[in-house]
Parts: C-alpha cells; sequence; structure tokens
C-alpha cells in the first residue's frame, strides 16, 4: 500500500476545526470520492476534533492518502496526550459523554467511515485511526499503471 504526503493540523482551538474540515474534503475530492463522501469524511474529522478540543485541550490531525491495487482511501489519524479514556467499550456506546456533550463524536465518526480504531488509556492520551476507502475503476487503474504508478 503507498502513502502519499501527509497533511498535519494542529488542533489548539475552535477555529483550527474549519481548517482541518477543509483538508480533508480537498484531499477526497483529489482522490475522486463523491462530494457526499468528501462531507462524510469532513463530518467525522470534525467530531473527533471536537473531543481532542472537549478531552484534552490540544492534539493533532494528520491526514494522507493511501492507494491500494483496487481502491484509494483517505487515512485520518487523531492524536491528542489527553486524559485518555477509562472505558472505551462506553465511549464508543451512542449517548455516552463524559461532559456536556450529546455523545455521538466517537460513535458518529466510527459510522461515517470504513475502518475505525481507538487506542487509549488514562494518563496515556487517545489515538484515534480513521480510513474512508473509495473503489477505483477500470479506467482509473489503467491509467495508473500506464503512468507507471502501478497502484
Amino acid at each position: 500500500m503507498a502513502i502519499e504526503a501527509e497533511h498535519h493540523i494542529s488542533i489548539t482551538s475552535d477555529d483550527d476545526i474549519v481548517p482541518a474540515r477543509a483538508e480533508g474534503r480537498a484531499l477526497a475530492e483529489q482522490l475522486g470520492f463523491s462530494r457526499i463522501d468528501a462531507t462524510l469524511i469532513a463530518t467525522a474529522i470534525s467530531e473527533i476534533a471536537r473531543n481532542i478540543l472537549v478531552y484534552a485541550g490540544t492534539g493533532d490531525v494528520v491526514l494522507e492518502s493511501r492507494h491500494e491495487s483496487g481502491r484509494c482511501g483517505v487515512s485520518v489519524v487523531a492524536h491528542d496526550s489527553g486524559p485518555g479514556i477509562c472505558d472505551i467499550d462506553a465511549a464508543m456506546k451512542e449517548g455516552f459523554a463524559t461532559g456536556d456533550g450529546l455523545g455521538l463524536g466517537l460513535p458518529g465518526a466510527r459510522r461515517l467511515m470504513d475502518e475505525f480504531s481507538i487506542d487509549s488509556a488514562p494518563g496515556q492520551g487517545t489515538t484515534v485511526s480513521m480510513v474512508k476507502w473509495r473503489v477505483r475503476d477500470d479506467l482509473e487503474r489503467l491509467r495508473s499503471s500506464r503512468n507507471g504508478r502501478g497502484r
């Protein structure tokens, strides 16, 4: 699997959520995702970035394009050094919230993306990894192979 350039976005305030969403949407559009899927990716990024602000204060979001033989994808990795999550299973349930939120962030992002994983422990921070995939059509794969990219 090939990984293209990374886009790093620091999340330190509400003002950082809009550029993170925009970067995710732009990357999705570059990769040929539909407008609807680009919006789903941007929404998942927004949910995770908001969680960073609410629970950790600051963190980072890294966006990457991924390419496999029959598909391409947008990878989102969000990391913070906050207090961590004591009970990941509970945090992944709709409606679970430890603060004033609605409890939609993590489960909502999981629903919007094709792959979702979370790594967290009390006092260790949290890393959320997500990928949204798009199957490449025959013409697209042919063009890639002719250009020597073989993806």
